[in-house]
């Protein structure tokens, strides 16, 4: 792991103001963090990228549940000069999630974090990541975030609204249905069942179908067979074997259950005064366009855009089309413009 750094964040050179950045902020060294469990954690670990000239006005990306900080890998649509993401213009930031596994402060090294008294919320994620932003000097932020990255948009804006001057919410709720936490209760239960990586696999193996489409699947795994095995079968197992090589079991515990326990009600949600583009994906099985829309039909100035596709929930990582230019529009526009789509 790379040496902590606790000095301010420096300005990256006139010449190369694209370079990603990663470095590793230790907070709350001299007064904890009171998690919504009630338990104080101390000397936290947040690994960020960022990109272009440091000021007081930022970009802030939160990413997917098994993302991490590093944008340029796995969003390179969205990252670039003319694209949303400019470092030639923004300043741009994106930390591992607390309780992630890239270099934060994960479960391990949380005393009593997800041990199943102790839950880690959205909210204490926004927190930790605010103490992140006033350690770069940030005073202002857009938040962009996509899946659970969108879901943990929903609690910066609730929990920092001094902060948000405006939010993109792609593919997530405010709040998880019945279908969604099923989904992740199954992927524990493998974990739990099969410790060690194999039930991780299997989680994985869950997940993948939910992120995509009965369609998407037929295009692309349909009629092909590899040693007598059909493609779908090699493909899930190739999903779950390369996500038990990368990421933490605890980690995934710890993140799917603290989306789940994230419910916001509607009165709550009336309260964000932030402008938000909200984009459905029309053939989400995971999160239904009908019910992104119907959440952001909560917010007082939201607008919603649907990405059409058949790739399902992923499809704003794989098949994005329009989404860059509706994305770029919106945050170019300002606080003032926001309509109905």
């Amino acid at each position: 792991m790379p040496a902590l750094d606790d000095s301010p964040e420096r300005c990256l050179p006139a010449e190369q103001p694209v370079s990603p950045r990663r470095q590793v902020a230790r907070l709350f060294r001299q007064a904890p963090l009171l998690l919504d469990c009630g338990l104080p954690v101390s000397d936290v670990r947040l690994a960020y990228h960022t990109y272009g000239t440091p000021g007081e006005t930022a970009t802030l990306v939160l990413h997917a549940l098994t993302g991490n900080s590093a944008v340029h890998e796995w969003w390179p649509e969205f990252l670039g000069e003319g694209r949303p993401l400019d470092p030639t213009r923004d300043f741009i930031v994106c930390a591992n999630v607390l309780g992630g596994c890239a270099g934060s402060s994960g479960p391990g090294d949380l005393p009593g974090l997800g041990a199943g008294d102790a839950p880690l919320t959205l909210r204490d994620m926004a927190r930790a990541g605010r103490a992140l932003l006033e350690h770069l000097g940030v005073r202002r932020v857009r938040v962009v975030g996509g899946s659970m990255g969108g879901m943990l948009a929903y609690a910066w804006l609730l929990e920092c609204p001094d902060l948000v001057q405006s939010a993109v919410i792609i593919g997530a709720p405010a709040r998880h249905s019945p279908w969604a936490i099923g989904l992740n209760t199954a992927a524990r239960s493998a974990i739990r069942a099969a410790p060690g990586g194999e039930g991780l696999k299997v989680a994985r193996q869950i997940a993948m179908l939910s992120y995509r489409s009965p369609e998407s699947l037929a295009q692309t795994q349909a009629g092909q067979r590899r040693a007598g095995v059909p493609a779908i079968t090699t493909y899930l197992h190739h999903q779950g074997e390369k996500l038990q090589a990368r990421f933490c079991e605890r980690s995934y515990v710890t993140l799917t259950g603290a989306m789940d326990t994230f419910q916001p009600g509607d009165a709550e949600l009336g309260t964000i005064r932030a402008p938000v583009l909200v984009v459905g994906i029309s053939s989400d099985q995971l999160y239904p366009a009908a019910e992104v829309r119907a959440h952001a039909e909560r917010l007082p100035r939201a607008s919603y855009w649907e990405l059409q596709s058949v790739h399902g929930h992923d499809a704003f990582l794989m098949d994005s089309q329009e989404l860059p230019g509706r994305v770029s529009a919106f945050l170019q526009a300002g606080e003032g413009a926001v309509q109905v789509c």
